[in-house]
């Protein structure tokens, strides 16, 4: 099951998954269009997929869209915490409305959710996957929000991994600047960061693909980690 599943890294994330022969269910909210194409290719692929709309924001659509998940395959192995809200602006910008959306969506949403499927996870002995952020290890000035929502979900990862042992393991992929092509918002900053990574480019959606398909996949001992994909940028 993965969150904000229909485009961007949780499309690329739900198509990766089902390539490697699992049974997908992603919720969208906005991107109906979007998550259309996606389940198309989820079931060009072979394995079945489900597509729900469900407002991350609201627990009762999720507790609604892990039950449609549970009934439509009788267990969830593997959830994937992708939904998530980006946003720039100054410190003294940020309106309270701002910073409640934003820690809605990045941390409550992600702890309500895999709250939802413990049931189903603890009977699969399986795993969470949230997506973090290197803004939730870096302080960037005008990010406050934002970085704030993804330390605190790093937290909850960890605290996650504790509280959930040894019946579920507990992991969080943290992307520095990714590059998904052509949806972009700011391009200057996209050429500025490649400059400064290490490896001289930002990241594209395979390289976070491949750390969830990581975590999806590892042996369960490995719990608590919060791995960041950056190209070294957080080097500073």
């Amino acid at each position: 099951m993965i969150t904000g599943g229909a485009r961007r890294l949780g499309g690329a994330i739900a198509l990766a998954m089902a390539r490697a022969g699992a049974n997908v269910a992603f919720t969208f909210l906005q991107s109906e269009e979007a998550a259309r194409q996606t389940l198309k290719e989820i079931l060009r692929d072979g394995p079945q997929g489900l597509a729900i709309s469900c407002d991350v924001r609201q627990e009762k659509d999720i507790q609604q869209a892990v039950e449609q998940a549970r009934q439509r395959f009788g267990q969830i192995d593997i959830l994937v915490n992708n939904a998530g809200v980006f946003q720039k602006a100054k410190l003294e910008e940020i309106t309270a409305a701002q910073w409640d959306e934003v820690f809605a969506v990045n941390v409550r949403a992600p702890f309500l959710v895999s709250k939802h499927c413990l049931p189903a996870l603890r009977e699969a002995r399986g795993r969470i996957i949230h997506m973090g952020s290197l803004g939730g290890e870096k302080p960037w000035a005008t990010h406050a929000h934002y970085c704030s929502s993804k330390a605190a979900l790093h937290m909850l990862t960890q605290v996650m991994a504790k509280a959930l042992a040894p019946e579920i393991a507990v992991n969080c992929v943290a992307p520095g600047m990714i590059d998904a092509g052509g949806e972009e918002k700011y391009p200057a900053l996209l050429h500025r960061l490649a400059e400064q990574t290490p490896m001289r480019r930002n990241g594209v959606p395979e390289d976070v693909v491949s750390a969830v398909l990581y975590f999806a996949t590892a042996p369960h001992f490995i719990t608590g980690q919060v791995l960041t994909v950056d190209g070294g940028l957080g080097l500073g």
